[in-house]
């Protein structure tokens, strides 16, 4: 047997075992994106047998005659800035705290992750029910702490509604990314925090100038990740308001399944979807740039 053929074998093993994975990706993720792809260009109620191709009008009237459309795209936007920033500076604060030897840490942490596990949905309705301007926990302690000229309709208050909902996201997530935290702080060498202090580097000194270089690519990831899941922001927001009061709390997300699944205009929904995946390619593509770019600062 030729050296050649030997080299080829473990390569071929590799992709005998990616098949089946590589396969189910390709049915349920590659097929799925370029069909509603296809279906942007075409306008199809659900219903008929076929779709009929208009071009660019789909994205022609998302972006000039929809009057929800902007308006979705500016909270979820917001809603993006926000998250990619609130829920990690608290997960940070939280893993800097859990990694000291504090007692009951690992209780402490298991807590702090529950709500990661819950469903989204689950999530809403725990909320939903707390922010209830009659009967909820909220409006319920403002009122026994004699607070009640503070008492409002947090969900029903398009002012408010989305820091409401927002506020939900984040008790959340903040769990997810503290773990990351977690992670990336135990990795960082115990020899170099040692050299740093023989020096007479100073705790905030060390944190500065070894820790946080050291959670670089942690940093990075958590930070990547965030973006990806508040852009595709649904399903709590659902949960919670449906977008109202008066489209206040409305998502890119849930306006284009809102425009297909309910008002049955698959064209639109799919347009926006599109719309949706490239301002997230605008986000992922560079970060992957700089990745392979710079590989040692990614690991």
């Amino acid at each position: 047997m030729s050296k050649a053929s030997l080299s080829m074998r473990p390569a071929l093993q590799g992709y005998v075992l990616l098949a089946p994975a590589l396969l189910v990706y390709l049915l349920f993720a590659v097929y799925p994106m370029i069909d509603v792809i296809r279906m942007s260009f075409a306008s199809w109620n659900g219903l008929s047998a076929e779709s009929r191709f208009v071009g660019i009008d789909n994205y022609r009237a998302v972006l000039t005659q929809d009057p929800v459309f902007w308006g979705a795209l500016w909270n979820t936007l917001w809603w993006t800035a926000l998250a990619v920033v609130i829920p990690n500076l608290i997960s940070f604060g939280l893993a800097l705290a859990l990694n000291q030897n504090v007692p009951g840490r690992s209780s402490l942490r298991v807590v702090f992750y529950l709500p990661v596990i819950i469903a989204s949905i689950a999530v809403a309705t725990i909320w939903k029910w707390m922010y209830d301007p009659f009967f909820g926990l909220f409006n319920s302690l403002l009122t026994s702490w004699g607070l009640s000229d503070w008492i409002v309709d947090w969900l029903g208050d398009r002012k408010i509604a989305l820091w409401s909902v927002f506020a939900a996201h984040v008790w959340q997530s903040v769990g997810f990314s503290m773990v990351l935290f977690l992670a990336g702080l135990q990795s960082v060498s115990l020899t170099l925090i040692e050299a740093a202090r023989i020096d007479g580097a100073g705790r905030w000194a060390v944190f500065r100038h070894v820790t946080l270089p050291a959670l670089t690519p942690t940093i990075t990831i958590v930070f990547v990740l965030s973006l990806i899941n508040s852009l595709k922001a649904f399903d709590i927001v659902y949960g919670m308001t449906g977008g109202g009061p008066a489209q206040s709390t409305q998502m890119l997300a849930m306006w284009a399944y809102t425009q297909s699944m309910q008002l049955g205009d698959f064209g639109r929904g799919a347009a926006i979807s599109v719309i949706l995946l490239l301002i997230t390619l605008a986000v992922v593509v560079p970060y992957m740039r700089w990745m392979f770019r710079n590989p040692e600062d990614a690991r």
